[in-house]
């Protein structure tokens, strides 16, 4: 019995698949990088940052010449200003940079552990709510931690919570990637 070849969909979803795997790769490699370095992969995210403030800028000053009256005009412009200012002083001061960022993200750290907190004592009686406070528990812990080593939690912070992220992503991503190629076997089996 010959086999036949598979369909264009097949084809399409391996590729698809395959290429998703070697994404999700790179993801898992750059998250060890960061990880390993997290000095270079913070001072990545506040060039990076520093660049998005620019064309965020850029975009505004574009904006402006969409009309709607001298107030949004000036708006525009003045926001246009500040965006391209605030990301050129990023991208020609990094490690500033980054110690802003990293105490920017202390507070944020800590006010979305207190919120957990709120949330729990306010769902308390729903099922697995014990996770809200356990989350808002390390969420404070961890807001403390980089706020009271600040600034020296700058060399570490940013870079190692982005490099984590980078590799649960890559793992997750890769596993999606292996049971889409299960799920294709199945298929055309």
């Amino acid at each position: 019995m010959a086999t036949e070849s598979p369909g264009p969909v097949v084809r399409a979803a391996n590729r698809f698949t395959g290429w998703y795997i070697v994404a999700a790769i790179l993801f898992i490699l750059l998250g060890m990088f960061a990880i390993i370095e997290p000095t270079v992969a913070g001072l990545g995210v506040a060039i990076l940052v520093g660049w998005l403030l620019i064309f965020g800028g850029i975009f505004h000053f574009i904006g402006a010449f969409d009309g709607g009256g001298a107030r949004r005009v000036l708006f525009q412009i003045l926001a246009g200003i500040v965006f391209v200012i605030g990301g050129l002083y990023m991208v020609t001061h990094p490690l500033m940079a980054l110690g802003s960022l990293t105490l920017m993200l202390a507070l944020l750290i800590l006010a979305v552990g207190i919120f957990d907190i709120i949330a729990y004592f306010r769902s308390q009686r729903e099922e697995a709510s014990g996770w809200v406070l356990f989350n808002g528990i390390v969420a404070i812990l961890l807001g403390a931690l980089i706020w009271f080593h600040w600034p020296s939690s700058t060399v570490w912070a940013i870079g190692t919570l982005v490099g984590v992220n980078l590799l649960v992503t890559g793992i997750s991503r890769l596993m999606l990637g292996m049971a889409g190629r299960r799920v294709i076997r199945r298929v055309t089996a």
